[in-house]
């Protein structure tokens, strides 16, 4: 596979036809023809569709176009990067984040760090934990922050904190007057979950199933964030963990313990094969400070040790 190929390709679902991605490339018909041809021969898939005169993404390659539109952003920004080598100028970092403690964590810690380091331009991602092991696979990223262990063979992963799973409600739900939230409990109330599959869901299904507790009213959220915000707006209770939580108006929500207990550990995540930096170092160091400061007697545990996990 060549970047050619990959050009023809983007001008391709740009222009919809042939024709228009030959007229941007400034190439014959027949040359792009034999590219996306290329293409899909290496690739083994078929990427396009015909209709009308017009070609169209197959399920496929809207997959494959969502990878290849970062490789094309990464390779557009080589001479500008090149410039800055050349002139001394800004560092480049690059971060992603879990969404699950994106607002409570991440943001405070970037805030500062920016202030701190005005001489660095990092850029800052939200990424879903079903697409860590294409982030990885690309070295997409300099440093990434969400839950831990990662089994992923190339990923390095160091905790740096764990926080309790609890029952986040509207500030006047009944459950406010418990002590505790049994999961018991949560098959008589709307529970906001997240869609089947992702990584929270997974940790509270297995909670469920173990307890053998059947979920009769659930209302479904693409994020965290979102499930905290329906719970607010008054949809139902949700499972959450209180590190997650911490950015939302207590004015609004409060938590009450979940019984049985399940904590959730968080950290660190890097390449394995990446070489030690000053500024991702210290990026690590705000991220431990700033776990460290949001701790809670039994709900929210800064872990200090630098072990892999």
């Amino acid at each position: 596979m060549n970047i050619k190929e990959l050009q023809a390709f983007n001008a391709v679902v740009q222009e919809g036809t042939v024709s228009g991605a030959a007229r941007v490339m400034n190439l014959s018909q027949p040359a792009v023809s034999r590219l996306i041809m290329l293409l899909e021969s290496e690739l083994h898939i078929s990427l396009f569709r015909r209709e009308k005169q017009r070609l169209y993404l197959t399920e496929e390659g809207q997959a494959f176009n969502r990878e290849a539109r970062r490789i094309l952003a990464g390779l557009s920004e080589i001479p500008r990067i090149a410039e800055e080598i050349r002139a001394h100028r800004l560092k480049r970092l690059r971060m992603v984040t879990m969404p699950r403690a994106a607002l409570s964590v991440v943001a405070p810690v970037v805030a500062r760090f920016t202030r701190e380091n005005p001489d660095v331009k990092l850029s800052l991602d939200i990424r879903s934990h079903r697409d860590i092991e294409s982030w990885i696979n690309g070295r997409e990223y300099d440093l990434g922050f969400g839950n831990v262990p990662i089994t992923h063979w190339a990923a390095e992963s160091t905790p740096i904190g764990r926080a309790v799973l609890e029952v986040l409600m509207p500030i006047d739900h009944p459950f406010a007057r418990k002590e505790v939230v049994t999961l018991q409990d949560l098959a008589t109330v709307p529970l906001v979950q997240q869609f089947p599959g992702m990584l929270l869901r997974r940790q509270t299904d297995a909670l469920f199933d173990a307890h053998d507790v059947r979920i009769e009213q659930e209302v479904l959220a693409g994020s965290s964030q979102m499930a905290q915000y329906l719970v607010a707006n008054g949809a139902g209770v949700t499972i959450i963990d209180r590190l997650s939580v911490l950015a939302m108006d207590d004015r609004l929500i409060t938590t009450r313990p979940l019984s049985p207990t399940r904590w959730v550990a968080f950290g660190v995540i890097r390449h394995r094969d990446d070489d030690p930096d000053r500024m991702v170092l210290r990026l690590t160091e705000m991220l431990r400070e700033r776990v460290a400061e949001c701790a809670v007697d039994g709900s929210i545990v800064p872990l200090m040790g630098k072990g892999e996990v």
